[in-house]
């Protein structure tokens, strides 16, 4: 199913800094709004930053884009939706990498004491460093 598609089966007017957005984010690595809006602007020309952050929030809500919003880093956004997997932050350079499920099923993970709630989705995020910022002997 093409991004159009997605948008009209999400209930969204289907625009082209909306369609550019969900474009530069699945072509993208956990992208932030900056490196987005630049994306769209490559893709349509002239759209204000405005424009994509209210996209983004459209997109998001309706489930179309994951956001992460790592401790201490800008909000990421991806196109990887609906199968709760989880993340690896690297404390040194800011990359994010997905991994699946830690164990068992969505959601992965039971808490101790759900304190009444239905769980109905982890949101991990393993922090450490990457492959390209140890050094020998890490």
């Amino acid at each position: 199913m093409g991004d159009v598609e997605r948008l009209r089966d999400a209930g969204l007017r289907v625009t082209a800094a909306r369609v550019a957005i969900m474009r530069t984010v699945r072509a993208g690595d956990h992208l932030d709004v900056d490196a987005i809006h630049r994306g769209v602007r490559d893709r349509v020309g002239q759209v204000s930053l405005q424009a994509v952050y209210d996209g983004l929030h459209a997109l998001h809500r309706a489930g179309l884009l994951h956001k992460i919003e790592p401790m201490g880093s800008p909000a990421r956004y991806e196109a990887r939706v609906g199968d709760n997997h989880h993340h690896l932050v690297c404390r040194r350079c800011g990359t994010v990498t997905d991994v699946d499920c830690a164990t068992g099923k969505a959601p992965c993970l039971d808490p101790v004491d759900a304190a009444g709630f239905l769980v109905e989705e982890a949101d991990v995020i393993y922090w450490g460093t990457c492959p390209d910022c140890r050094s020998p002997g890490d």
